[in-house]
């Protein structure tokens, strides 16, 4: 993963040493310790005991923000890393588990129901069609595993929560839907990719 910035060319200007903080970075996903950011005390002029702040991550210099009820912004990525998918997928894959990280639970559920649209016509699925014929189209050519389509249904019908109802998604909604999403991907691009297909 990039980092967030490039410490030797870039660095921030006056950073204190504060309180030691340990916690899985929201940039680059490595559990870090760090000591290095901006205090939040309890007096008006910041001084006093520390109450938040913002942490520079040691590996790849992001910012994580403490806050003083005890959030972090960003927290970490809900889901792993999946290999082999294509780009446009990846990119929306991403966008989801940020979305998370950054409490945005709603979008991050309208954009794994995106996926299964996408996922379908990557996979020769006709533009155009119903969300619930994309559906259908993953599990009649079976690319959900057995007994997964009861996972592929709770998505559509999440998404038609979020899409169409006046309803708030939670942060267990999008992890369900961002674990199920992660699981597909691996069983239709990352999993057939990991073994060479054998020659004649």
């Amino acid at each position: 993963m990039e980092p967030f910035m490039d410490g030797k060319n870039h660095n921030y200007k006056s950073l204190q040493t504060i309180s030691t903080q340990s916690f899985v970075c929201g940039f680059c996903s490595h559990k870090v310790s760090s000591q290095k950011g901006y205090s939040i005390g309890v007096h008006e002029d910041g001084s006093g005991a520390q109450k938040g702040g913002i942490y520079i991550c040691p590996n790849c210099f992001g910012p994580t923000f403490f806050t003083l009820d005890g959030k972090r912004i960003p927290s970490s990525p809900i889901g792993n890393i999946v290999t082999n998918v294509p780009k446009e997928l990846e990119a929306l894959y991403e966008e989801s588990r940020k979305s998370a990280s950054n409490n945005c639970y709603t979008a991050a559920v309208l954009i794994c129901r995106k996926m299964l649209m996408n996922i379908s016509v990557n996979l020769g699925a006709a533009p155009g069609l119903k969300f619930v014929e994309y559906v259908e189209y993953l599990s009649n050519q079976g690319y959900t595993p057995p007994n997964g389509k009861h996972w592929v249904d709770h998505i559509r019908k999440k998404g038609n929560e979020a899409t169409h109802e006046i309803a708030l998604m939670n942060e267990a909604d999008a992890k369900d839907l961002i674990t199920f999403t992660e699981m597909l991907l691996k069983f239709i691009y990352e999993f057939p990719n990991m073994v060479p297909l054998s020659t004649p």
